[in-house]
């Protein structure tokens, strides 16, 4: 699927802003690796706003019941909770409120997609926060920490 570099951007800005704007800068670098490592990973989607906007969907009930619609025309929502990110579907507001953490968030989704940028997180497609235990956490390797994050490998 085609993906314009801008939307491609603004989907990764918005990943960091939303999962790691408390978090050091190194750390924000690090959660945008993971999105890119994921794009480049043949068993996740192939664009950014895919990868980060990855999880099971339901069709709004106001497209559902016209069977007189084009796939198109259809309006699907993700199910609350069950996204890869969980910023992207809490049912909360994404709206930017801090402006200089979305300013970071920019510089940060900026500097992971450079060519230039040794990844950090040794090819991490996996993290959590140190307060959570994901059942998934066990099936996978450890790379490295960074902040309040702990970032794992998918082998």
């Amino acid at each position: 699927m085609f993906e314009t570099i801008a939307a491609g951007f603004l989907c990764l800005a918005m990943n960091v802003y939303h999962e790691a704007k408390n978090q050091p800068f190194e750390g924000q670098i690090a959660v945008a690796q993971v999105v890119l490592n994921r794009v480049e990973d043949k068993r996740f989607p192939n664009t950014v706003c895919e990868v980060v906007e990855q999880g099971p969907i339901y069709e709004s009930w106001k497209t559902r019941n016209d069977a007189s619609l084009s796939e198109k025309e259809r309006v699907y929502w993700p199910v609350k909770n069950r996204c890869q990110f969980s910023w992207y579907c809490d049912g909360k507001s994404d709206k930017i409120r801090e402006h200089e953490a979305w300013k970071n968030a920019m510089m940060a989704a900026a500097i992971a997609n450079s060519s230039d940028t040794e990844d950090i997180t040794l090819g991490a497609t996996h993290y959590h926060a140190t307060y959570v235990k994901p059942e998934w956490a066990s099936t996978k390797r450890k790379t490295t920490q960074i902040g309040d994050h702990i970032f794992y490998v998918w082998e």
